[in-house]
């Protein structure tokens, strides 16, 4: 994880304009928020859990579980990204962790907390990477799953489904000039 001298607020990549104007900030992710980053990644599984028989215990084990090992993962295979929370009005209100290849910018996950989906402020972030990697002239990709709310979202900014992966759609949207589709980012 990261140490305390990374954990102090980060300037939004350079040009992440929209996601200043929403008032978002970031800050390096640190031992310190494991307990926030589990609670983010609970509430993304509510829907799903919500038709199994299990009881809240169950239900509580099983998410912890889930939240370790997809963090371990995501350290383990991703060790150059930025991992970084999310913050509006100095209150933690989700994630985003991304990894910049040399072909492409991979968002790895974005989440935020259930009552500030929705209102805008993932997509001024995602157009603000999709700037940022056009810049560059580079794709980005993400894996979303099949009933993802937000993969209208992504539709919308222009990713394409390249690949089916079960549960998931790898999905990849390209710069102007890289592919025949033009995007808009505005």
């Amino acid at each position: 994880m990261m140490d305390g001298l990374r954990t102090a607020i980060v300037p939004a990549a350079s040009g992440w304009t929209r996601a200043a104007d929403a008032g978002l900030t970031f800050r390096r992710i640190a031992d310190s928020d494991l307990a926030f980053l589990a609670r983010l990644y609970a509430s993304t599984r509510t829907d799903e859990l919500a038709v199994t028989p299990w009881s809240a215990e169950q239900k509580a084990a099983f998410l912890a579980m889930q939240f370790q090992a997809q963090h371990r993962h995501y350290q383990q295979y991703y060790p150059t990204a930025d991992w970084l929370v999310t913050m509006r009005g100095g209150e933690d209100i989700g994630r985003l962790y991304v990894d910049r290849w040399p072909g492409e910018h991979c968002v790895i996950d974005i989440a935020f907390l259930p009552e500030h989906r929705g209102s805008g402020l993932g997509g001024a972030l995602m157009r603000d990477v999709l700037e940022e990697a056009a810049r560059a002239g580079k794709a980005v990709s993400i894996h979303v799953e099949k009933f993802n709310p937000a993969m209208r979202l992504y539709r919308r900014l222009g990713f394409l489904t390249e690949e089916d992966k079960g549960v998931y759609d790898l999905m990849r949207w390209r710069a102007a000039g890289a592919s025949d589709r033009q995007v808009k980012t505005a």
